[in-house]
C-alpha cells in the first residue's frame, strides 16, 4: 500500500532492515547528545536455562541502554512454569542490568500471557519513574 504526496511516497510493508537502519542511526544521533550516551552504552542481554539434557527450559531476551532494562521476551517452557524459573530469570536480568548501570525496567505483556507471574512481579515495582512520562503501555 502507498500513498502519494507532492512527490513523497508513504508505504506499509513488512519489516524493512535499512528503513531501521536509518532510524537507529538517526535516533542515535539525537539520543546520544541528550542523553550523555554512546554506542558503547547499548548492549543485548539474554538469559537462558537449560536443563540436564541441554534441552531449552527458558529465557529472557532485551537490552540496555541509557538506565534501562528493556525485557522483549521471556518464555519459560510449560512444563517448568510453575518452578520459579521466571523470578529466577527476572533476577538474574535485573542483576546485570544494575551491573551495566541501569536503575529501571520496561516489559510489556497481554493480559493472557503469565496473567498470575505479571501482577506479583509488578506489584512491588513502582508504577512510573519520576521524571519520566509514559507515553503508552497497558498490562
Amino acid at each position: 500500500m502507498t500513498h502519494d504526496q507532492a512527490g513523497e511516497t508513504l508505504s506499509v510493508g513488512q519489516r524493512d532492515s535499512d528503513l531501521n537502519e536509518r532510524s537507529s542511526q538517526g535516533l542515535d544521533e539525537v539520543n546520544f547528545p541528550a542523553t550523555g550516551t554512546t554506542a558503547a552504552d547499548q548492549s543485548s542481554l539474554s538469559v537462558k536455562v537449560v536443563d540436564d539434557a541441554g534441552e531449552l527450559l527458558g529465557g529472557l531476551s532485551g537490552w540496555t541502554w541509557g538506565g534501562l532494562l528493556d525485557i522483549e521476551m521471556l518464555w519459560i517452557r510449560e512444563k517448568s512454569r510453575k518452578d520459579g524459573w521466571g523470578s529466577k530469570i527476572l533476577l538474574t536480568a535485573e542483576e546485570e542490568a544494575c551491573r551495566r548501570g541501569c536503575d529501571r525496567a520496561c516489559v510489556s505483556s497481554f493480559t493472557f500471557q503469565a496473567p498470575e507471574f505479571y501482577p506479583l512481579i509488578l506489584a512491588s515495582a513502582p508504577a512510573f519513574t519520576p521524571g519520566v512520562k509514559a507515553i503508552s503501555g497497558l498490562l
